[in-house]
């Protein structure tokens, strides 16, 4: 009986399981495949490979399994921290600050100069729609510059800047402080921020993540995190699947 049943299962990609097992986004996993860093039953896994849930899964030899508990942190990333899991930068990293009884991973980064709000979850279907900048997930910013905000630089900034050979999507910006402004984005260029800044002649001294779509930071300490309440995470699903729903069909009207 147990063969036949096993015989019947529904094949799923590698991918999709590695994501819904908390590993990392399905992007990623098919990086991770291909590096050579996950087997399926000991071999080398392939690219695109399907396996029915009962194989023995192993990323960098470890072997992985799906959690039934899903878990949704909310954590201060101090400057200095990074946010790959990748053994080739030594810097350390937040899940290792962390250092959570079960295993998260980020649902998106901050540079390692930045700080400030970071979410780590084991949910590989909630990691991959926050990951996906289609979805437009507003990310809320306070940013201090080596000099005075004006508002010529503000309107620039909201306008849309042309960085990494494109121009970046219009977004709200409001100045809090002499050398300080509120900036929220829903897109995440590399190091987008910084490099708006630095095309009108400004340099960032401080960034700090204060929101990601309806989760604030609050008065969480650096290096601290906390679990997120029933109705922060109802709220955050809700919202996630509805922005992931405009942006198909968004893309089916193209």
């Amino acid at each position: 009986m147990p063969e036949k049943k096993e015989k019947n299962a529904e094949e799923i990609r590698l991918n999709r399981f590695l994501s819904e097992a908390g590993v990392c986004s399905r992007r990623e996993a098919d990086h991770l495949a291909e590096s050579g860093r996950v087997t399926v039953d000991g071999r080398p896994a392939l690219p695109g490979q399907k396996i029915r849930g009962h194989e023995r899964v192993a990323v960098d030899g470890r072997p992985v399994r799906v959690q039934k508990k899903k878990v949704i942190l909310a954590v201060h990333k101090p400057p200095g921290v990074v946010c790959t899991t990748s053994e080739k930068d030594r810097a350390p990293n937040v899940v290792e600050l962390v250092r959570y009884p079960l295993r998260v991973y980020p649902a998106g980064r901050l540079d390692k100069d930045s700080e400030g709000l970071l979410l780590l979850t084991n949910d590989g279907l909630l990691m991959d729609a926050l990951l996906r900048a289609r979805n437009g997930h507003e990310k809320e910013y306070l940013v201090e510059t080596d000099k005075p905000v004006t508002e010529e630089f503000l309107r620039g900034m909201a306008a849309g800047v042309p960085i990494l050979e494109t121009v970046t999507k219009p977004c709200q910006v409001k100045r809090v402080g002499r050398n300080t402004f509120r900036i929220i984005l829903t897109q995440g260029l590399n190091r987008q921020i910084r490099r708006m800044c630095e095309y009108f002649g400004y340099r960032t001294v401080k960034l700090k993540r204060v929101r990601i779509v309806n989760i604030r930071l609050g008065n969480l300490a650096p290096g601290a995190y906390r679990e997120l309440t029933a109705d922060e995470e109802q709220k955050l699903r809700r919202l996630v699947l509805q922005d992931k729903k405009r942006a198909s069909i968004k893309a089916e009207r193209r």
